[in-house]
Order: C-alpha cells, then sequence, then structure tokens
C-alpha cells in the first residue's frame, strides 16, 4: 500500500509562477497524493489562480514568512510523508517515483532532498548561471550533504514533528539549512538524490544577481558565526566558493598597493592566484559548460572569478556588521504555527 504524500507549497505575491508549479505538479499522476498551497497574505491575486487547481489552500491570518507557511501546511496535513517544494518551482515528471522509490528503500531516519535542473526553464545568462551554480553545489556530496534544501526536501510527517518542524523565530532564509543541521545533530541521515530536479523560476538580471549574492552572503555569515563553522564546506557555502572570495581579495589589495607604490613585483603573485582558484572551480566551470556551452562557461568564469566575488564580500561586511551589533536572530527551539484552512480549493 502506497503512503499518502502531501506536497506542500508556500506562496506569498507568487502570481507569476504558482500556476506553473501547480501545473507541473498536477501532470504528475499520482492518486495517493495531496496537494497543500499555503498563502501567506498575498496581495498579488495568487488566490485566484491557486483556485483554478484542485489543492487544499490554507490561507495565514497575517504574513508570517515561508517558515511558518512550511509549518502550516504541515499541522494541517493529512499525508504519511511530505514534499516541500517552492512556488517558483517546476517538478519534473520523474518527481513521484524517485521519491516512492525512497521511501521503499528508506526509513524515517533518513531524509532525502533533490536540487535544481542544470538549466533553468526561462533561459539567459544569469538565469543559467544560478541554476547550473546551485545545482553543481548542491550535489558535490550525495551521501553526506551538509544540508538539504527546501526548493525539493522529502521527509516523513513523524520525524518533522519529532523535530518542531522549522524555525519561525529566525533569519529571513537559510531556515532549511538550520533543520537539516539540527536532523544530523540529533542523528538523522541526509542524503541527496541529484535526480529528483526542479526547474526554478529565476528572473535575474546582472543587478539582481548580485543583490542575490549579497544577501544570502549576509546571512550566511550570521548564521556561521553564530555556529562557529565559518569555514565548513556547506553546498553553496563551499569552500570552493570561499577561496575564490579570498584570491580575489587577495589580487584586489595587490592591484591596488601596485597603483600607489608602483612595484611590478606585487603583480607577480596575481597569474599564480588566479590560477589556483581556477583550479579549485575546475568542477564548476565544467557544469557551466554541460548546461550552457564553451562560451557560456568561459563567461560564467569571467563573471564568477571576477565580479560575483564583490558582492560576496558585500555580504561578508554586512553581515559581519549584524552579527556584531547581536541583532542576528537564532534560538534552539523550533515551533509550528497554526492558521485556519479554507479546505479543498474550488475549479
Amino acid at each position: 500500500m502506497k503512503q499518502l504524500m502531501s506536497v506542500i507549497i508556500p506562496n506569498y505575491n507568487g502570481s507569476q509562477t504558482i500556476g506553473k508549479c501547480l501545473e507541473s505538479v498536477f501532470a504528475i499522476n499520482d492518486e495517493d497524493r495531496e496537494v497543500i498551497v499555503v498563502d501567506d497574505c498575498s496581495e498579488d491575486g495568487s488566490l485566484d489562480i491557486i483556485r483554478r487547481y484542485p489543492c487544499r489552500l490554507i490561507q495565514m491570518e497575517k504574513h508570517a514568512g515561508a517558515s511558518a507557511a512550511r509549518n502550516a501546511g504541515a499541522l494541517n496535513s493529512k499525508g504519511d510523508v511530505l514534499f516541500f517544494i517552492d512556488a517558483d518551482c517546476l517538478l519534473q515528471e520523474n518527481a513521484s517515483s524517485i521519491i516512492r522509490k525512497y521511501l521503499h528503500e528508506h526509513s524515517a531516519e533518513v531524509v532525502m532532498g533533490g536540487t535544481y535542473t542544470p538549466t533553468p526553464p526561462v533561459s539567459g545568462f544569469f538565469n543559467t548561471f544560478q541554476s547550473a551554480f546551485i545545482h553543481h553545489f548542491e550535489t558535490k556530496s550525495n551521501d553526506a550533504p551538509d544540508y538539504l534544501a527546501t526548493h525539493a526536501l522529502v521527509i516523513r510527517v513523524e520525524t518533522f514533528k519529532k523535530m518542531g518542524g522549522f524555525r519561525e523565530d529566525f533569519l529571513p532564509i537559510l531556515e532549511d539549512v538550520d533543520f537539516s543541521h539540527r536532523l544530523r545533530s540529533t542523528g538523522y541521515r541526509l542524503i541527496m538524490n541529484p535526480d529528483l530536479q526542479v526547474q526554478h523560476v529565476f528572473n535575474l538580471s546582472l543587478l539582481r544577481s548580485l543583490q542575490n549574492a549579497v544577501r544570502k552572503t549576509r546571512y550566511w555569515i550570521e548564521y556561521s558565526l553564530t555556529r562557529k563553522d565559518l569555514f565548513a564546506d556547506s553546498g553553496t557555502a563551499s569552500r570552493e566558493i570561499k577561496i575564490n572570495g579570498v584570491v580575489w581579495l587577495a589580487n584586489a589589495i595587490l592591484g591596488i598597493v601596485f597603483l600607489f607604490s608602483g612595484q611590478r613585483g606585487l603583480l607577480v603573485p596575481v597569474p599564480l592566484l588566479w590560477g589556483a582558484g581556477m583550479y579549485v572551480n575546475r568542477h564548476l566551470f565544467r557544469t557551466f559548460a554541460r548546461a550552457g556551452g564553451t562560451v557560456f562557461a568561459v563567461m560564467a568564469a569571467a563573471y564568477y572569478t571576477a565580479l560575483y566575488p564583490a558582492a560576496l564580500w558585500a555580504g561578508v561586511i554586512r553581515g559581519l556588521a549584524q552579527y556584531m551589533t547581536g541583532t542576528a536572530r537564532h534560538d534552539d527551539c523550533g515551533g509550528i504555527s497554526r492558521a485556519k484552512s479554507s479546505g479543498p480549493a474550488k475549479d
């Protein structure tokens, strides 16, 4: 007998993507499944779109964030297993069969995650860069990942409840990283299944790509300093990225000092440092090539090594400032929020 799977999708002002997300979910034939969309007080017409699909709609009483929305979905679910995805992600046709296989082969002590497809559904340089970038670093350690992301997270209900759900009094992002770390510290095993993929709908420009890097780095720094694992090899906060940032900063300092001193000897280490950084990140560059071809890979490598680190360091500075002022929010308690359910959405 198949276990009932609850697909839980938090939504906040996702009118541009929630319809496509639900289309991809219902395109998969799985009778032992319920689909729950938790709307976090959207103001953009999302509800009208959600109500077109035979899903269960839960409306939060006040805007509370993605963690609270996911917890509310889990609290109101009827399934034996929870499958969390995001409103801007599209499921692949094999998602259900992959999850069913996992449930058959693994016990509740094993939690499974998935990742982005190397190429996104919407083309564009920065969209492809981000999708390939995340795919590469999230699938680097499949048997022992540091964390599993909520864009494709499969967990049994009993395990989720034992862990107390996602923290709601926490940083605006990284709640899935925190949840994964709590799972690991409690003795659960995390596995990354690279075949469980979702297409993430990005809408990135150069500015948005850099802003995204600043924001994520800022909160990673706050979180890592609190955990005292700043140099850990952790998914999209991998050692490769950190080495790339150090190489960029060292070369920037050498270049600035050269401009003021005129000592050409300062430039000797520059190509050696760049070469070392390129070598460390060679597997990422191969992922770029597979995602978009040789020309794209060259451009993506140039962006990653020459400009992207500037945004990372801006995020580091913001994160350090936030941490030093003591305004970072971390606690040791999870919590499940309650919300009123509106019942099944009408067609």
